[in-house]
């Protein structure tokens, strides 16, 4: 199988698909539309990071492609109704780089309060600043969360511990953790906070969730962090409510359109501005976060092709793999109808061979059953199958 690697993956993931067996091509930025066209059509798995777009044309060029590895949490940057309608299995990181996401966000929050940003760069400058104006402790103040995922609650919990108030808002039900506390609306929210910190998904409905509405709507003189979503906030009117002084501060991580590769040029309209802090969406670029990543996910996508395992696939029905007793493994994934079991159970009893274990499951207008068996179905059976109108995709192989 040939695996193609995009945007610095970590060495481990390349590391781990050559010992499978797998052909990889590992490469440092991420390809345009075109691009991803031209190299994609001899691809069997292709690992991402978040600045690769995968569309429905990309997709019809993949001819091989088995499955993507988001090397990330997000996947918003792939068509899943497009991947799903083809039969691609999408996995991500859901978990991997939480922590280097908060400590960030932790290290952020003090260095805008203690407003460090312009210290350093005085002191670069050759000015010696040893003033307390403008500076705080963080400990006593209300961190605003917005967003209480698998980020938001473990910042919640590191936060709470450095001495800040937490209040959270989400439009999930979500259990508080500690002391935290819930409240009904983002209005509420920013009523109260002292510190606002955006941790929401890529979902299109969060497009614009933060815009001159909701600034205006923060405490004066209160910091603003985004290490969500560069679409999320209205870039123009956070520097404006910056330079009016009603913001005291911003940290930015992430943004609406961001450069390609290592060394391309940024422009932004918060560039320039005191006591902003900018990082090329780096929120979950450490060492320890970027190896769990690359081992995790390729562990996923090297599981899927070898034992037809969807545990985790964010667009398939989740089937863990039977323990491998058998002989033979029919993956068969296939539309979501009445009557699409029998008809593979019969066709087996039919040509007399064996069930030694099946798993299954459906997810919205698809469906994913494995069989073991104590032998292969005839070339013939396997063809009827595979051409059936409500196959997606069927795949048979000696265990």
């Amino acid at each position: 199988m040939k695996v193609l690697l995009l945007e610095n993956i970590h060495q481990v993931a390349a590391d781990a698909f050559r010992r499978a067996g797998f052909e990889v091509d590992a490469r440092s930025g991420s390809l345009s539309e075109d691009d991803l066209v031209a190299a994609l059509p001899d691809v069997d798995l292709l690992g991402i990071r978040s600045n690769t777009t995968i569309t429905p044309r990309v997709l019809d060029a993949a001819k091989n492609l088995h499955a993507i590895g988001c090397f990330c949490i997000g996947t918003n940057q792939v068509d899943l109704p497009a991947a799903s309608e083809r039969g691609v299995a999408v996995f991500n990181a859901p978990y991997s780089n939480t922590r280097s996401v908060v400590e960030l966000v932790l290290g952020e929050i003090a260095v805008l309060a203690r407003r460090l940003t312009e210290k350093t760069q005085r002191m670069h400058e050759g000015v010696w600043d040893k003033s307390a104006k403008g500076s705080h402790e963080f400990r006593g103040r209300t961190l605003g969360i917005v967003g209480y995922g698998n980020i938001g609650t473990q910042l919640s919990n590191v936060a709470e511990a450095v001495g800040l108030r937490v209040i959270f808002y989400d439009t999930a039900d979500r259990l508080a953790h500690g002391n935290a506390r819930r409240v009904g609306s983002l209005r509420e929210l920013l009523a109260q906070a002292d510190i606002v910190s955006l941790h929401v998904d890529g979902r299109p409905g969060n497009a614009g969730l933060f815009g001159a509405e909701q600034f205006a709507m923060m405490k004066p003189r209160s910091m603003f962090i985004n290490a969500s979503r560069g679409m999320v906030i209205d870039e123009q009117a956070l520097r404006d409510n910056i330079l009016s002084g009603h913001i005291a501060g911003a940290a930015v991580d992430v943004f609406p359109a961001e450069p390609k590769a290592q060394g391309d040029p940024f422009d932004s309209p918060l560039r320039g501005l005191d006591n902003v802090i900018l990082t090329p969406h780096i929120g979950g670029s450490t060492q320890e976060a970027q190896e769990e990543i690359g081992h995790f996910v390729s562990t996923k996508l090297i599981d899927f092709v070898t034992t037809g395992a969807t545990p985790l696939s964010v667009n398939l029905p989740q089937v863990p793999a039977p323990s491998p007793d058998s002989a033979f493994r029919l993956a068969y994934l296939h539309r979501n109808i009445p009557g699409v079991l029998a008809t593979i159970n019969k066709l087996l009893a039919d040509t007399g061979v064996n069930v030694l274990g099946q798993s299954l499951s459906t997810s919205g207008e698809l469906a994913y059953v494995l069989t073991d068996t104590d032998r292969v179905l005839p070339d013939d059976a396997l063809s009827a199958l595979s051409q059936a109108p409500e196959t997606v995709w069927l795949r048979s192989w000696k265990l």
